[in-house]
């Protein structure tokens, strides 16, 4: 099972930073696209539809979200219009927020979300404004570096919670929706992250943008151990371990996407806002 994981673990890794270096942004954001529509396939299941019509109408729906807020977008030479992106990145940050709420309620927070109907709205907000970072940032001059840069403070965030939560863990985040979290686990990951933004500092001599960017990723860090519990909660009210099985060894694409969900759109919100004042 080691291997298995492993072997899928590093295909998906080659397939990704393949295509984030080598596709133009519109293509990989078009690629991103195709990937999000399986997570709402996924999702559709979560929240209780179980009919492949049903589920199909869902996908559909989430595609036609993701084709509205495309077409408010003008493409200058320079990339995608954030004017647009901006205001739909601060509705996510703003449900992030609720979202945090219903996990510290969970179990008595699902008489508001439980439903099915409401769940599949949840969806709509987790995975479209997921889309919406992604094809903002690699858009941007160094685009697939922001988007790699992203990944690797999710990344450390899950290795250093992981190592530090076994070694020290006893007190946990979340018992109700993930008992295996602590929060020694989430300083451990916090620490990795700060140790690696400053390391990049020290590789750019500590300029005037390293400690704003210091707190942009701590934030987007937290934000991805959200964005894992908000899914793991999901997964405990239906009942189901995994999202889904298209992965060997790692179960569903949303197991897979969960951190990122959060933190990728909570990244790109602070990096329109301050990226061009710095």
């Amino acid at each position: 099972m080691l291997r298995l994981r492993v072997a899928t673990a590093v295909v998906l890794a080659l397939v990704f930073l393949s295509a984030l270096f080598l596709l133009p942004p519109l293509g990989f954001s078009a690629l991103m696209a195709i990937v999000v529509a399986y997570g709402a396939w996924e999702w559709s299941s979560l929240a209780g539809l179980c009919r492949v019509t049903a589920r199909a109408v869902y996908v559909i729906a989430l595609v036609a979200v993701m084709a509205w807020v495309f077409s408010g977008w003008q493409l200058p030479a320079s990339g995608l219009n954030t004017v647009v992106a901006l205001p739909l990145l601060l509705v996510a940050g703003a449900w992030w927020a609720v979202a945090l709420l219903w996990v510290q309620g969970y179990p008595s927070s699902a008489v508001l979300w439980g439903n099915v109907v409401v769940c599949l709205g949840v969806g709509i907000l987790v995975l479209v404004p997921l889309w919406l970072a992604i094809s903002v940032l690699v858009a941007e001059s160094q685009g697939p570096w922001l988007v790699l840069t992203v990944v690797m403070i999710v990344a450390l965030a899950d290795i250093g919670a992981y190592f530090t939560g076994r070694a020290f863990g006893k007190h946990k985040l979340a018992p109700a929706v993930s008992p295996g979290k602590t929060w020694e686990g989430v300083l451990g990951g916090m620490v990795s992250v700060a140790v690696f933004v400053a390391v990049l500092g020290i590789w750019r001599e500590f300029d005037v943008q390293w400690l704003p960017w210091m707190g942009v990723a701590l934030v987007t860090a937290l934000a991805s151990v959200l964005g894992d519990l908000l899914e793991s909660m999901v997964k405990r009210h239906r009942g189901v371990k995994d999202s889904g099985t298209i992965l060997p060894g790692h179960g569903g694409l949303l197991d897979r996407l969960d951190s990122l969900t959060a933190a990728l759109p909570v990244f790109a919100l602070f990096y329109l806002t301050l990226a061009h004042r710095l």
